[in-house]
């Protein structure tokens, strides 16, 4: 097997013809050059190079072997830097997924500060629906996504929290519930609760979706809902109640479901989710990017 200084001793000397010139390429000593070739040329049992005072060419078997090597030497090196280029390079297009407006919100954002910051690299923003987002994520689908925390997955890091929000029940506008002013986590026992789907994570299905209140009291399950619109349709049928954070009064008022705030659960948070093996340094970019504009830094706030 040829070593990597072997091939690039081989390929420059035969640009160049000439064993200094090609040690200055390579930023090594004309007798390492001169060294490197020998042994080659032992290795393959005949010289690659005529050599006189004069000059240096290329011999029938040395001829070959470059028109054999090059073209597989240039697809590695090209690969390899494509691959650092991905890594370390902010160019490109990153892929950002969301779940609901108020996410989407937040996300435009983000992009429209770290398109100000980085103006190679483009940003698409995709919506998910909660079904979706683990799966996009494994699959490469989508760089990042916005999600709701905790998220304890193997393989999937995340960034800090971006926002917090007060927790609220979804309940039937029919439901007793409906007409207090707020709610315990203990009356999650009096009421079946929708599921979450279950590509999400199990911590984060724990926490919206308990098997039990604080006291032990069993919780009845009520059906699964893929998407968010999927739930409120089920709430408002009188098929179960669940809990959403405080944007979902904003972002999806409907005739058919009440919020009713939680006065003893902690709050809603959500966060930036990617693969640990793709971060880049567009997806740290971005992170940095999102929490910059939560936190109101001075760029985020001119960009604003």
């Amino acid at each position: 097997m040829l070593e990597r200084h072997e091939i690039e001793a081989l390929l420059t000397l035969a640009d160049e013809l000439h064993f200094g010139r090609t040690a200055e390429r390579l930023h090594v000593s004309t007798a390492r050059i001169s060294q490197t070739i020998a042994k080659l040329e032992r290795r393959v049992g005949v010289p690659l190079f005529d050599r006189t005072s004069r000059r240096v060419e290329l011999t029938e078997a040395g001829r070959r072997l470059d028109e054999r090597l090059r073209p597989a030497w240039e697809q590695i090196t090209g690969a390899f830097e494509e691959a650092v280029a991905a890594g370390r390079g902010l160019t490109g297009t990153l892929r950002v997924a969301f779940v609901g407006a108020a996410g989407g919100q937040l996300l435009a954002g983000a992009a429209e500060l770290f398109r100000g910051r980085h103006p190679d690299c483009a940003v698409r923003l995709r919506e998910a629906q909660m079904a979706d987002l683990m799966p996009w994520l494994r699959d490469g689908e989508t760089d990042l996504a916005l999600g709701t925390f905790p998220i304890d997955e193997p393989g999937i890091a995340t960034g800090p929290v971006l926002v917090s929000e007060a927790r609220m029940l979804a309940v039937p506008v029919g439901h007793p519930f409906a007409r207090r002013s707020s709610v315990s986590l203990e009356d999650l026992a009096r009421a079946p609760l929708l599921q979450l789907p279950g590509t999400l994570p199990e911590s984060l299905r724990r926490d919206r979706t308990p098997h039990v209140t604080p006291s032990g009291r069993p919780i009845a399950h009520g059906p699964s809902a893929a998407t968010f619109n999927e739930a409120l349709t089920l709430i408002g049928a009188g098929r179960g109640v669940f809990p959403v954070g405080a944007q979902a009064r904003r972002y999806y008022a409907r005739p058919d479901v009440a919020y009713v705030p939680f006065d003893d659960a902690p709050p809603l948070r959500w966060g930036l989710l990617w693969r640990a093996d793709n971060a880049t340094a567009r997806v740290l970019a971005f992170a940095e990017a999102a929490r910059d504009l939560l936190n109101g830094e001075p760029d985020a706030v001119r960009s604003g």
